[in-house]
């Protein structure tokens, strides 16, 4: 036995937004066995396996459109017009768990539009949330994730600047910052959720405390692999699973202490299920 002490992170798991999406998804599947869920219902492998056994269905968009006459979950990533317009068409019943986060973001952004201002949005090309958010301006907002891909030279004088919920808030102000000494007046909002923006300067502390940090995120978080980072940044001897399967025996010295972590996409019962199997070695 290698005596380990193994503590969970108090302030890792889902964050609200997720907690409130998958809550609605589990009250109907209580009562009715079934649910669709536009995308997949969080970023994790597991959480999704443990809901679909439940009798939760994944589709994407195209199903979507051959879909009739059937209750269809919109997850916290929100999304764009054309899903609610599609819906009203097919006559689905959307149960909306948009997170009132990017909710409000959706709402401030398409008043930008309505007053045509040139929108640039800082988040990641293709995620979900995204999408929904190019939604609100006709897909006619700009998307980077990284001030490298604008052309200095051709902005607008003036820009009205947006960040994806789950963006660093150093990096959106760096960002600001730069446009600013480019000459680029910008009306910069604030939009970045503080539950997850905090999540990282939590995660610094935590992973200074252990011999080795186990951090748990499925591959598909994006969330995930930017927190992973920040405790690899921290503390070296850190290490990333997706389930409990993926521990190695091998990392851990005699009475070494262990911190386990993980994304705001990363179930408690997941970290608890790697915590049983590292305490057994």
């Amino acid at each position: 036995m290698l005596n380990l002490q193994v503590t969970i992170d108090k302030h890792s798991g889902f964050c609200f937004g997720v907690v409130y999406a998958i809550e609605m998804a589990e009250d109907i599947l209580e009562q009715e066995g079934k649910l669709y869920c536009l995308g997949d219902i969080v970023h994790n492998d597991e959480e999704v396996k443990r809901l679909q056994n439940k009798g939760l269905k994944i589709i994407n968009h195209e199903y979507l459109k051959e879909l009739q006459n059937e209750k269809v979950l919109i997850r916290a990533h929100g999304e764009p017009p054309s899903t609610y317009e599609l819906a009203l068409e097919n006559n689905l019943e959307l149960i909306d768990a948009s997170c009132p986060v990017v909710l409000k973001l959706q709402n401030r952004i398409k008043n930008s539009y309505d007053k045509n201002e040139s929108i640039y949005i800082y988040g990641k090309h293709g995620h979900a949330e995204i999408i929904g958010l190019l939604g609100q301006t006709n897909n006619n907002a700009l998307v980077f994730q990284d001030i490298t891909e604008l052309e200095i030279e051709k902005l607008p004088k003036k820009l009205t600047l947006y960040s994806q919920t789950t963006k660093s808030t150093d990096k959106f102000y760096e960002i600001k910052e730069k446009l600013e000494n480019e000459g680029v007046e910008v009306d910069a909002n604030d939009t970045i959720c503080r539950q997850v923006s905090n999540r990282d300067i939590e995660l610094r502390d935590f992973a200074l405390l252990y011999d080795k940090i186990i951090f748990v995120a499925g591959t598909k978080s994006s969330n995930g692999k930017v927190l992973y980072e920040v405790c690899k940044q921290t503390n070296p001897n850190t290490y990333f699973v997706s389930n409990p399967e993926d521990i190695k025996q091998e990392w851990f010295g005699k009475n070494e202490t262990v911190g386990i972590c993980g994304a705001t996409s990363t179930p408690m019962w997941l970290m608890e299920q790697v915590k049983e199997v590292i305490e057994k070695f």
